[in-house]
């Protein structure tokens, strides 16, 4: 008895496929998170000014920031000027984005593999 050995598994296709799906899966997740994200700001932001909105991005295709803005972690609750030192107490929208996202992504990651399945 003998065995071939072709096919996807054994001519790398397979391997790229899942490459090509696991790097279109971080861009996909990180896209819909800076998605989430803008929603939370217009549900918690009563005025907002477009340029917080504006420095939100995603940078190296699967990290979501804010670019550094100053002011950032005092929107979040996080910086050294939130309470005690004023009232503020700050937002939630980087932990609810969080959550929504970690919600959304195994649906996400499964419509996302069906494509790249035939591949493999």
């Amino acid at each position: 008895m003998s065995t071939s050995r072709h096919g996807p598994m054994f001519d790398g296709r397979a391997r790229t496929a899942a490459n090509a799906y696991v790097n279109r899966l971080e861009r996909d997740l990180a896209d819909t998170g800076r998605t989430i994200l803008l929603e939370e700001l217009d549900r918690v932001l009563k005025t907002q000014t477009p340029y917080y909105a504006t420095r939100i991005k995603v940078e190296g295709g699967n990290t979501i920031t804010d670019s550094r803005v100053i002011y950032g972690p005092w929107l979040a609750g996080i910086g050294s000027r939130n309470y005690p030192v004023t009232k503020f107490k700050g937002y939630d929208h980087w932990y609810v984005t969080r959550d929504r996202l970690n919600a959304r992504k195994q649906g996400i990651g499964e419509r996302l593999l069906r494509r790249y399945t035939g591949r493999m």
